[in-house]
Parts: structure tokens; C-alpha cells; sequence
């Protein structure tokens, strides 16, 4: 399956694609969160998909995150060795854990606010794994288990925040609008191999990342088992899996974002996404 959520935002309702034609599942009662997952939800949906007839949503309709905000937004630093080298990185011999604030969350196509006092606003395509079921302490042979689904995410970072304002990289990750998710979340079943995935992002009609989840250093069950150890993963939480190289960070002189920009991204089975920079406003 592939489930959305539309409308306004803070009113999102809930829904599916089926061949590509967009339907309103908000008679089946629940959003897609926490509680969503934890009872069986996709089994239940699926159900209610094949004894109920569905509204079709018109194409111009508002996309938000498909997924009502989870407890936490996990991300992976440096999880491709050439990202981790044009940022002069040593690629790590263990998963780099950092959280963006679930407030970031937006839609695929909603416009990205550059925070005030931002000078270095950059891009970063991943790949984020949708958890299924409580997680804790987690073998890795059984970490697929755990997964719903994947999502579209431009994982959007300020620099000078992160690296040179002190302290962890939290800072320069969790600003408002810096989490576009969408434009749906597609089951497990919908993506044969999450690690044969390409991944692409242009600002302006430039091509400026085009990789492969084949490069990751560490591959998915890895991830959920080594983040599991650390803190129960919830259903509905998100594991962002990190950026192949080309973000503005690691050019030669650097590239940053400014207001009037297009970004746009993609990843093989999971759509595509375009946002618009603005300036930040009180």
C-alpha cells in the first residue's frame, strides 16, 4: 500500500494511492501514527480498502507528511563513506545517532523556511524506515520484521548551526519546515530491495546528489538493531538512513540555500518531492 495524508495543515486526513489515483481513507477512522501501527493498522486498512468504496481526491489537493507525527525522528550521520569523505569525515565504525525535533515534519511540497540568522542552509535526499512494531534491543536477523515502511526525506540541515555553534548536531537539524516527508509512505512489500535504491536531488534544475542505497556502510537491519539498543523504537517512529555525497556542505567553495531555490528530490519507489525556500518571517 501507499498511504498519505492531505488537506490543510494540522488537518490532514488520511489516504491511499492505487494506481497512482489518490483516495480519502478518512472513514476508516484512525490517522497514521503511533497507535496506528501498534495495532495492526496496514492489516486492518487493507481490509477496509477491499469492503469499502473510496472517494477519489482531486490532484491539486495538499499533500502532508504521511504520517501523523511520530515520538521521534532518528537520523544516521555519515552513512555513505563518500558523503563522509567531501565532508572530510573518517567514515565511522559505528552508526553516528542524532534526533531532528518532530516539529520539522512537513509535507513533500511545502515550503523549506531558512531559520533567521541562517547563512549556510543545505540539502540532504535520504531514505527513512517507518517502524512497524515496539522496538527493543532487537537481533539483527529479526530487524526486518520490525519495519513498515519507507518514506521520502530531505533530511535539511543549517551548518554553521550544526558544526559551528558548539555542542551536538541537534541545533542545526530540527528547525522548523527542515523535515519534508512524503509524498506517501510505501509499505514494506511495495520496495523489493530498500538497498538497490536510487536517490537523487537537483536545486534549480541542477543535479546536485544522484546515489545508491548499495553504498550504504551500514545497512538497514544494522540500523534498527543498533538504534533499538540504545532507546525502544516505537511504531511509527523514523530511522533516516543519511545522504550520498553532493550536498552544498562538501562543494569546493561551498553551496548554500537562499530564498526563490527549488529543491526537488526522488528515490526509486517512493516518489518524488519539490520544495520552495523562504525567507524566515515573525
Amino acid at each position: 500500500m501507499k498511504l498519505i495524508r492531505f488537506g490543510e495543515p494540522g488537518k490532514e486526513k488520511t489516504g491511499v494511492i492505487i494506481n497512482n489515483k489518490k483516495y480519502d481513507t478518512s472513514a476508516f477512522g484512525e490517522d497514521y501514527g503511533e497507535q496506528f501501527f501498534e495495532t495492526d493498522g496496514l492489516t486492518r486498512l487493507a481490509y477496509f480498502l477491499e469492503d469499502n468504496m473510496l472517494s477519489e481526491i482531486t490532484e491539486d489537493v495538499r499533500l502532508g507528511s504521511p504520517l501523523a507525527r511520530p515520538s521521534k525522528l532518528i537520523c544516521i550521520g555519515l552513512n555513505y563513506a563518500d558523503h563522509a569523505k567531501e565532508t572530510n569525515a573518517t567514515p565511522p565504525a559505528e552508526p553516528v545517532i542524532f534526533m531532528k525535533a518532530t516539529s520539522a515534519i512537513v509535507g513533500p511540497n511545502d515550503d523549506i523556511t531558512i531559520p533567521k540568522n541562517s547563512k549556510k542552509t543545505d540539502w540532504e535526499v535520504e531514505l527513512a524506515v517507518v517502524i512497524g512494531k515496539r522496538a527493543s534491543y532487537v537481533d539483527e536477523a529479526d530487524a526486518m520484521d520490525y519495519v513498515a515502511g519507507y518514506v521520502l526525506h530531505n533530511d535539511v540541515s543549517e551548518r554553521e548551526f550544526q558544526i559551528e555553534r558548539g555542542g551536538t548536531w541537534d541545533k542545526g537539524k530540527g528547525c522548523d519546515t527542515f523535515a519534508p516527508l512524503g509524498p506517501f509512505l510505501a509499505t514494506k512489500d511495495e520496495i523489493a530491495d530498500p538497498h538497490n535504491l536510487r536517490l537523487w536531488l537537483k536545486v534549480n534544475g541542477k543535479t546536485m546528489q544522484d546515489g545508491n542505497t548499495s553504498n550504504f556502510i551500514f545497512n538497514i537491519p544494522h540500523l534498527v538493531s543498533y538504534t533499538s539498543q540504545f532507546m525502544t523504537l516505537l511504531p511509527g517512529d523514523i530511522i533516516s538512513t543519511g545522504t550520498p555525497a553532493g550536498v552544498g556542505l562538501g562543494m569546493k567553495p561551498p553551496v548554500y540555500l537562499k530564498a526563490g531555490d527549488v529543491v526537488e528530490l526522488g528515490i526509486d519507489g517512493l516518489g518524488e518531492a519539490r520544495q520552495v525556500l523562504v525567507d524566515y518571517r515573525a
